[in-house]
């Protein structure tokens, strides 16, 4: 394959890997933009995800000006104390973050505990509002039943036993938010042994009930499951909102 097929290929993978967030900020009523590098968003996937599990969001912030830094960690190699001081220290000191006059979070699952637990003894003095998909706020029914069997630790790592909703539950220790959050929980499954397990509407991870946190500003339920929450357009849609004015437009979930 000559020089001219390689660079079409590599475009074409380029294009394919973001046309979801790209059709996603497509579909988006006109959202003013904003200043490039004024305003910046850094993104956190959930337990055993990877930042490419972002990019449909990501490329839908960036559309509306904003500076975005997707957050590549390993979400099994440390507890949810530990990740949460290493890896948003780092994200906060980056190029493109450090300098913005304001800063916002969007998370997904465990990225959104991290944000708690960094902001539970750290202050941010340029915070800006931060949005959270399908959090475990209050912990999961999930954890409580297969936390303590070795398959389950070995694939999730100590964070993900930290996420239950007994005593040793890390998000109920939390207590409430002091900080601008809206939170989007999903009440669709597609693991209905899961869904077996977690009490009322649930996303097949976490129940729409458990998404919720004293101190938030904002809530909203729509029809996603929780891995694909952060692909759903009217999540990017109403997460753009948010980040826009505070508050969600009480979408029709679709």
């Amino acid at each position: 394959m000559g020089a001219q097929g390689t660079e079409d290929g590599a475009r074409s993978r380029r294009l394919r890997r973001h046309a979801g967030g790209l059709a996603a900020a497509c579909l988006l009523a006109a959202v003013p933009s904003i200043a490039r590098s004024e305003e910046a968003v850094i993104l956190l996937h959930g337990l055993v995800r990877t930042d490419r599990s972002m990019e449909p969001i990501a490329a839908a912030l960036e559309g509306a000006g904003y500076q975005v830094r997707n957050v590549a960690y390993d979400s099994r190699a440390g507890t949810v104390e530990e990740m949460a001081q290493r890896v948003l220290a780092d994200a906060l000191g980056a190029p493109g973050i450090a300098d913005a006059t304001r800063v916002h979070f969007v998370t997904h699952s465990l990225g959104g505990i991290l944000v708690r637990a960094y902001l539970a003894r750290n202050a941010i003095e340029r915070l800006g509002r931060v949005v959270m998909l399908g959090p475990p706020n209050r912990g999961s029914e999930l954890v409580d039943r297969l936390g303590s069997l070795a398959l389950f630790g070995w694939i999730n790592g100590p964070a993900g036993r930290q996420l239950g909703t007994g005593p040793e539950s890390v998000p109920l220790q939390l207590g409430p938010v002091r900080f601008d959050l809206g939170v989007i929980a999903g009440d669709r499954t597609i693991n209905g042994i899961n869904s077996l397990l977690i009490p009322g509407p649930d996303d097949g991870k976490v129940s729409v009930e458990r998404t919720r946190v004293d101190g938030m500003a904002d809530h909203i339920v729509i029809h996603a499951t929780h891995p694909y929450l952060m692909r759903n357009r009217v999540a990017i849609e109403q997460t753009l909102e948010f980040l826009r004015t505070g508050r969600f437009s009480r979408p029709d979930s679709g």
